[in-house]
């Protein structure tokens, strides 16, 4: 298949990475935000972002600057109209999502797909829908420049070719869809980092360990292994009796707190309106901007060579 017509409906830190996704990909791309002033600011994010790009050697000046070409801006969401694939990526306010997506069925051609990133399930957008089988869940996860996974949930109402036809698109666009059978609130990843998290901040509420400590554990342990083999894939290495015979003795003391510990929260209070970057961690004595940026130099090593790898 050759060049998708796409479009992007919000334009923030999923909204304008999208957009660069699709166009370094070679698709003609319109991203609908609010104002003038808002898509401005987005375009010249896409423009510092693709010059990180060039930089690392992802992409010479010259498609990076074609890749800038490709991508339109519109303050109006019926400009979403030709599109053969539309992403929603807007802030996450289910009734604005309802609203836009009763809009983007009424205004675009029937064949077109309908989509959203966000963490809701596509079946939560769709009560004023008419077509429900093209609306789907696409979500990508930040940086979407640089973060290879999106998981893909049609959830019930969802036709097959829709599922299949934004499996491809996104695997041509040079990214990695998996294809969720049932959808669940926040999807596979979030429900995996939130478990982590959950017992990470339990830890550190019971006073088990400091936040430097448990932070530790992890990126000097599983953490390293987790790039290579997943956490099933890690229990059946390791050896599934084992695991299973170990999770038994384990898991009843694990947290299942409903809520995020009450020492979070207070922590939080009390920060808020002090001023600085509140956390766990004191940040007027880390450099927080550092750390973002080694994680992100972090993801350009894996994308570069995710891209050697796909070369061979």
């Amino acid at each position: 298949m050759g060049s998708e017509r796409i479009a992007i409906v919000g334009n923030g830190i999923i909204g304008h990475g999208t957009a660069q996704v699709f166009a370094m990909a070679g698709h003609p791309v319109t991203m609908i935000g609010r104002n003038p002033q808002s898509l401005e600011k987005a375009i010249g994010r896409i423009k510092a972002s693709l010059k990180d790009f060039v930089a690392h050697g992802i992409v010479s000046s010259g498609e990076a600057d074609a890749a800038v070409g490709r991508v339109a801006v519109s303050t109006v969401l019926e400009d979403a109209k030709p599109a053969d694939f539309v992403l929603e990526a807007v802030t996450e306010d289910l009734d604005l999502k309802i609203g836009i997506f009763a809009r983007l069925d009424a205004t675009c051609r029937p064949e077109a797909i309908l989509a959203s990133s966000s963490g809701q399930p596509a079946s939560a957008l769709v009560p004023r829908v008419a077509r429900k089988e093209r609306v789907i869940a696409a979500h990508f996860w930040y940086p979407p420049q640089l973060i290879p996974l999106v998981e893909v949930c049609g959830g019930p109402h969802c036709a097959r070719e829709v599922v299949d036809r934004t499996v491809d698109l996104i695997r041509r666009a040079g990214k990695h869809p998996v294809v969720i059978d049932k959808e669940v609130k926040g999807f596979i990843g979030n429900r995996l980092q939130f478990a982590l998290l959950r017992e990470a901040w339990a830890l550190w509420a019971d006073g088990v360990a400091a936040p430097e400590v448990i932070d530790a554990v992890v990126r000097m342990s599983f953490g390293r292994r987790l790039g290579v083999t997943g956490p099933i894939e890690s229990a059946d290495v390791g050896g599934l009796a084992t695991m299973y015979n170990f999770s038994r003795f384990l898991q009843p003391d694990l947290s299942t707190a409903p809520e995020p510990p009450q020492a979070v929260a207070q922590t939080l209070a009390k920060q808020q309106g002090a001023g600085g970057w509140p956390g766990l961690y004191d940040w007027s004595r880390r450099d927080r901007q550092a750390l973002v940026d080694a994680r992100m130099k972090e993801l350009f090593r894996w994308l570069a060579e995710d891209r050697r790898k796909a070369a061979r």
